[in-house]
Formats: structure tokens, C-alpha cells, sequence
């Protein structure tokens, strides 16, 4: 498919997803790094109660709070 009749249809609203090779797609600034990070306990065990997969939760709430400030202060923003 010529690079305009791609364009058009994903303008137009056309699902082009079996126009593309996904085999090799990455997600970008979504590669992942390990920290560590020490809570007061009961922090942990408040995010224990609170749900059951405390990592994920974590992450969600981060990247929450990440985008309010981000949004708040777009002069400030870092690279993610």
C-alpha cells in the first residue's frame, strides 16, 4: 500500500492495523528499570489491604499523580 492511500484511510478512520508488521513494534520510552524503593510498613501494609497486587498498583497510582503534575507544570516535564 502506497504511503498516501495508508494515510488517507487513517484519516478517514479505516482500522489500518492489518496494513502494518507489528512483529517488531516496541512501545516507546515504555522500557522498564528496576528500583528499589523503601516504604514506611505501614504504608505497605495499607496497600496491602487496599488490593492484592500491590506493584501494579503502585505503578497506576505513579503514573497518575506523573501526568497531574506534568499537565500542571508542561514547562517542567522530563523525558519518561
Amino acid at each position: 500500500m502506497k504511503a498516501k492511500d495508508f494515510e488517507q484511510q487513517f484519516d478517514e478512520g479505516v482500522d489500518i492495523t492489518a496494513a502494518l508488521d507489528l512483529s517488531n513494534a516496541k512501545r516507546v520510552l515504555q522500557t522498564q528499570k528496576r528500583v528499589n524503593v523503601d516504604f514506611p510498613t505501614w504504608m505497605v501494609e495499607s496497600f496491602d489491604r487496599e488490593v492484592g497486587k500491590r506493584q501494579s498498583i503502585m505503578k497506576v497510582w505513579l503514573a497518575e499523580r506523573l501526568e497531574k503534575v506534568a499537565l500542571a507544570h508542561p514547562s517542567s516535564e522530563t523525558k519518561r
